[in-house]
């Protein structure tokens, strides 16, 4: 099966949300709020990018939906994390029962939680939150080859717009688990951005200098073992896994519906670089919800040219970061819908 295209959303696919007349109109409702021009700083841009993904001068953000998709990794063998590979069917468990961290915010604020396995070594039972989309139990050791089939790679892409074709709503928030996918993403960043690997691998989980460094040797092994994958669902096959390959596709089936796409951490990103890749307007739905702390982060935002909302030193991540920014989407949103303007205030404006 060839990988130079998707089976299910045909290129430029994306309609293009530059809209002058309505970004026109959304910068004007927002200039004569009661406040001096500007004064809300980012929560403006924040309006305006999501009034333009909603085609509306009084967005709403409704049914929202935190999407944690989890699979293991052949690479996790090779001791490229501080934690055992059994860790991600145990968070599995963590975040069904509700006491993971993206458990706790999507409660606070009111987000609808999914859970998706997409490649967990484990079986997991069926629970009302979870969706049960297994590709394979983990990916192979990508030091020896792909880590996934060009049909299995397809699948996750086809499993995850499936997943967000399954929900309601017009905002979606993606996480992740998977011991070793700081490995994975790495891996996607260092092909498809060219930065040398080592601006590309950091501590993951917690590894120490010297660990941080057989990692590096690793995951050289893995590049050279993948020295002719280049293209973007290529290098996705390459270095896996199927949640990231999954949450790929569930980032372009979202976009193709024009929702709310908020992006959490390292892992969540190197998905979007192979989306985005694919199609390239994806980026105008999505709002990056922080900069994290692991040290390729900063460099993959920059790539993409992407502002991050909140920059709090996160490395968790599952979603986490998505969530706790999704408080200043909804005042973005509210200050459009419900703030006054001058006049209608009664309020004088600036000379």
């Amino acid at each position: 099966m060839s990988l130079t295209a998707l089976d299910f959303l045909p290129p430029d696919a994306l309609r293009d949300l530059d809209d002058p007349t309505l970004s026109a109109r959304l910068q004007h409702l927002i200039d004569h709020k009661t406040k001096p021009l500007g004064s809300l700083g980012r929560i403006e841009s924040l309006a305006r990018q999501i009034g333009l993904i909603l085609r509306s001068e009084r967005p709403e953000l409704l049914q929202p939906q935190v999407v944690v998709f989890a699979g293991d990794h052949g690479l996790a063998a090779r001791g490229v994390s501080a934690f055992p590979a059994d860790v991600t069917w145990q968070m599995v468990e963590n975040f069904l029962a509700g006491g993971a961290a993206v458990s706790v915010l999507a409660r606070q604020h009111g987000l609808a939680l999914t859970v998706v396995d997409a490649g967990v070594a484990r079986d997991i039972a069926p629970r009302p939150t979870l969706q049960l989309r297994k590709v394979a139990p983990g990916t192979a050791d990508c030091t020896q080859g792909p880590a996934m089939s060009a049909a299995q790679c397809q699948q996750a892409l086809r499993e995850g717009a499936e997943v967000v074709r399954s929900l309601p709503g017009n905002a979606v928030l993606f996480g992740e688990m998977g011991i070793g996918n700081t490995s994975s993403a790495a891996l996607i960043m260092a092909r498809l951005t060219g930065l040398p690997l080592a601006q590309c691998v950091g501590r993951g989980t917690g590894l120490d200098e010297a660990a941080v460094q057989r990692k590096l040797g690793v995951l050289q092994e893995a590049l050279l073992a993948n020295a002719d994958a280049h293209e973007p669902l290529a290098v996705l096959q390459a270095f896996g896994g199927f949640e990231v390959a999954m949450m790929c596709g569930a980032m372009l089936e979202a976009a193709a519906q024009d929702r709310v796409i908020v992006i959490d951490g390292f892992i969540a990103t190197s998905a979007l670089l192979v989306a985005q890749a694919l199609q390239p307007r994806v980026l105008q739905r999505c709002v990056f919800s922080h900069q994290s702390d692991e040290s390729g982060h900063a460099r993959m935002l920059a790539h993409l040219g992407a502002e991050p909302v909140l920059e709090l030193d996160l490395r968790l991540g599952e979603g986490s970061g998505g969530a706790l920014a999704w408080p200043l989407l909804e005042s973005a949103c509210r200050i459009l819908r419900e703030m006054a303007s001058f006049e209608s205030a009664g309020v004088s404006s600036a000379a």
